[in-house]
């Protein structure tokens, strides 16, 4: 039955039912009320105010949309937001330390790794749990490929990407240009994770 007047629900009537959420994104606690089956995806953009998140194919296959969901990275865009219920989130707009930049985005300006910024925000999110479950030591190139696996990027070659990985693995772009690693030459693209 549905909520309305006793009636039966239908396929229809199930997808205009509106239910309330709470959730925490970037450390701070969301209440939104939400066609039930809205994705996770259009459900930060548009009634969080959360740009940073992009959809770039829509299918889970590009992973532009990746955010972390309890410390596990997943494409938004498959995720209806009533899964995220009572989740802690983390977006690309919750990497950044106060007004700054991270080490891994400030890696990632620095060595050249941002382009276009579509598929930045979800690249920067895959990097970010990759130096999480590998916090103390340096990841190699193969397992950062690995773990970037599920992000594309139309722009670039992937090697400035794998490099500002592992670059703020090692202590942020500082440790990098010290290890020979060539920084780009202009800082102009800092705010492409933040379009």
């Amino acid at each position: 039955m549905s909520a309305r007047r006793g009636e039966p629900a239908t396929p229809g009537s199930r997808a205009r039912a509106r239910v309330t959420l709470t959730f925490t994104v970037n450390g701070r606690r969301r209440r939104v009320t939400v066609p039930a089956m809205k994705r996770l995806l259009d459900v930060l953009r548009e009634d969080c105010a959360l740009p940073g998140t992009k959809e770039g194919c829509g299918e889970g296959e590009c992973g532009a949309c990746t955010v972390m969901i309890e410390g596990r990275a997943v494409n938004s865009c498959l995720v209806p937001a009533v899964q995220a219920d009572g989740a802690t989130i983390l977006t690309v707009e919750g990497l950044a330390r106060g007004r700054g930049l991270s080490a891994l985005q400030e890696a990632f300006v620095t060595m050249g790794a941002a382009q276009c910024g579509i598929c930045t925000p979800g690249i920067l999110l895959s990097a970010h749990e990759l130096l999480r479950r590998t916090r103390g030591r340096v990841p190699g190139d193969a397992e950062v490929r690995e773990a970037l696996a599920g992000n594309l990027c139309r722009c670039t070659g992937y090697q400035k990407i794998v490099d500002a990985v592992r670059a703020a693995a090692r202590g942020g772009a500082r440790g990098a240009a010290r290890d020979g690693a060539r920084p780009a030459r202009s800082t102009r693209r800092a705010t492409a994770s933040r379009r």
